[in-house]
């Protein structure tokens, strides 16, 4: 095998101005010590802007607390003793949701994909239920499942359920023929093509929906604890503003977030440790 100094000088040309490419050109590379700096910037500029506007008194603080009021609530809901009960109960919540949702919609999206007989059959119907909104079923949800926690994470299986289901069978579709057809060739039954050739080579891409489709759990966190919660930082803000305690309707959103940070950061690092040769640079 040939390597790169074997290859003549005007082969190796564009390879080594394709190593060079500015980092400001399309596919371009940034260094490890600027990307860093960038996406610290991206948390910096807006919490400056916040303290400027608030500090400044440009905006009431009823509708736009200053920063270390909303440090100070949070602190308080630490000290109070509720806060790490509040956020173990939203990531329970959260994750079991998640869970339960990829127990199904994991398989019915690859036999989507795989089957062009169950695509044409489900995914109208699986389409049209993506755009429901999960709060409209929340009365039907007390009515047929109560009012506890089981009828909390309900609300967020409805709210990705068929939405994970048609990005997964997407991502199975999304696999080349060729592979498939060799194996195909080789004697493969559907069910070995299934596990050998379309579930491997679609693993990347589904795990990355899995990522997406987390993501898309948190947000629907304050949505599920709308049914008779009496925990949670959903369940926090909403009784925060009922008393007009902005701050710590702040401090509620921004733990929020930085709870779904955290768990897309794991998704990304188990990403990158399961596909390592997804990620190698040509």
């Amino acid at each position: 095998m040939s390597n790169l100094t074997d290859l003549p000088p005007p082969a190796r040309a564009p390879m080594r101005a394709r190593n060079r490419r500015s980092p400001f050109a399309v596919g371009g590379a940034l260094p490890r010590a600027a990307l860093l700096t960038l996406a610290a910037l991206g948390f910096v500029l807006p919490c400056a802007a916040w303290i400027a506007i608030s500090l400044n008194g440009w905006v009431d603080s009823v509708f736009l607390p200053t920063l270390p009021q909303v440090l100070a609530s949070a602190r308080g809901w630490a000290l109070d003793g509720g806060l790490a009960g509040d956020v173990g109960i939203s990531i329970a919540r959260v994750y079991g949701g998640f869970a339960l949702s990829a127990l199904f919609a994991l398989p019915l999206g690859i036999l989507l994909g795989a089957f062009p007989p169950a695509r044409a059959l489900l995914e109208p119907v699986i389409d049209f239920s993506r755009y429901l909104p999960a709060v409209a079923f929340i009365p039907l949800i007390m009515l047929w499942i109560g009012i506890d926690e089981s009828a909390k994470i309900a609300v967020i299986v409805i709210g990705t359920f068929c939405q994970m289901i048609l990005l997964i069978a997407a991502d199975i579709m999304r696999v080349p023929a060729a592979p498939i057809e060799a194996a195909r060739t080789m004697g493969a039954t559907n069910e070995e093509v299934i596990q050998h050739v379309l579930i491997p080579a679609a693993w990347p891409a589904m795990f990355d929906t899995l990522r997406a489709m987390m993501g898309l759990s948190w947000t629907y966190l304050v949505v599920a604890e709308l049914v008779a919660a009496n925990s949670g930082l959903g369940f926090a803000i909403l009784k925060a503003q009922r008393f007009l305690q902005t701050d710590k309707i702040f401090a509620g959103i921004l733990l929020i977030g930085l709870a779904g940070l955290l768990t897309d950061q794991a998704f990304r690092w188990l990403h990158r440790r399961a596909f390592a040769w997804h990620h190698l640079r040509t």
